[in-house]
């Protein structure tokens, strides 16, 4: 089982490399690609993962499914809504940010890498990012709030920079932490 390497981890502080487009579809890719995704699986709190956060400094990330499912659960009059079919995991190769909204605003932050510690990052509201899939054909998917951030946070792990870096407010909320706020908040 691949493990998620932690702030120490100099891996984490690399300029990652471009994947060569003769490699989309390649064993390698594909073994790099399931290794992502079975570590970001095993991580019940996390939405998306870097390929550095495996060790591989190359330029992909991937954004869970999980990720899609925290913006359905309610509409604007605080209604439930039915929930939106299940998503894939979506994989991002060689992603670029082509547009970002003037918009920023304080977001609370973690970060597999960095467990455990939380914090406040100013993000853009909105963000667009051109990248490749899997198969190498190119897209260009914007989004705002919690995906704007996600494509944010990763794009900084793509460029060697930890959330911490720029965070405010860090406090460290443990997993029994967090499972007893979600229970008081459930009653």
């Amino acid at each position: 089982m691949v493990k998620i390497v932690q702030k120490e981890d100099a891996i984490l502080r690399e300029v990652s490399e471009s994947v060569n487009p003769k490699d989309f579809n390649s064993p390698r890719l594909k073994k790099i690609l399931s290794d992502m995704t079975d570590a970001l699986e095993k991580e019940e709190d996390g939405v998306a993962i870097a390929a550095p956060q495996i060790g591989v400094p190359l330029r992909i990330f991937i954004v869970s499914h999980r990720a899609f499912d925290y913006d359905q659960e309610e509409d604007v009059s605080g209604a439930k809504v039915e929930p939106a079919p299940k998503r894939a995991n979506m994989v991002f190769i060689n992603p670029v940010i082509t547009k970002l909204s003037r918009k920023k605003v304080w977001m609370p932050e973690g970060c597999l890498s960095v467990r455990w510690l939380y914090g406040e990052v100013s993000r853009f509201q909105k963000a667009t990012v051109r990248a490749y899939d899997e198969d190498g054909k190119v897209f260009t998917w914007g989004g705002s709030g919690l995906l704007a951030q996600i494509f944010q946070h990763e794009t900084d792990h793509l460029n060697g920079t930890l959330f911490i870096d720029t965070a405010r407010n860090l406090e460290k909320i443990t997993a029994e932490d967090q499972k007893i706020r979600r229970e008081q908040e459930s009653v």
